[in-house]
């Protein structure tokens, strides 16, 4: 994970935090409120545990998610969107989520939001 020295503007830097197929769909179930990483797991299809620790490794780093350690055993870790910068890239989430759940309605595949549940925030 590396920053950019040079970009032609911010949102191409916040474009590098959160690309790739992963991280927007972490951030989005991580709305849902704090989860162990075996929770998060189950939740996101297909995902593999190695890229899953990669993914919440970069976002702990950017700031977006917080990861939270409870003492006793078995050890139990949660993660968690941050205050600032995590509820702050939801917005932008939410938005792209009601761009997705429109196109599907547009184009004959309302289908697709039945089979997956999916219900508008």
């Amino acid at each position: 994970m590396k920053v950019r020295e040079e970009f032609t503007c911010p949102l191409e830097l916040v474009h590098d935090m959160i690309k790739g197929k992963w991280k927007p769909i972490i951030l989005w179930r991580l709305r849902l409120g704090a989860a162990s990483l075996a929770k998060l797991e189950r939740d996101i299809d297909g995902i593999t545990q190695k890229m899953l620790l990669e993914h919440l490794k970069e976002l702990i780093d950017y700031g977006f998610v917080e990861k939270k350690s409870f003492e006793g055993y078995p050890l139990h870790v949660e993660y968690s969107l941050t205050e600032d910068m995590g509820a702050q890239i939801l917005e932008a989430l939410r938005i792209m989520q009601h761009i997705g759940i429109d196109y599907l309605k547009r184009n004959g595949m309302e289908h697709i939001l039945e089979e997956k549940g999916v219900i508008p925030d």
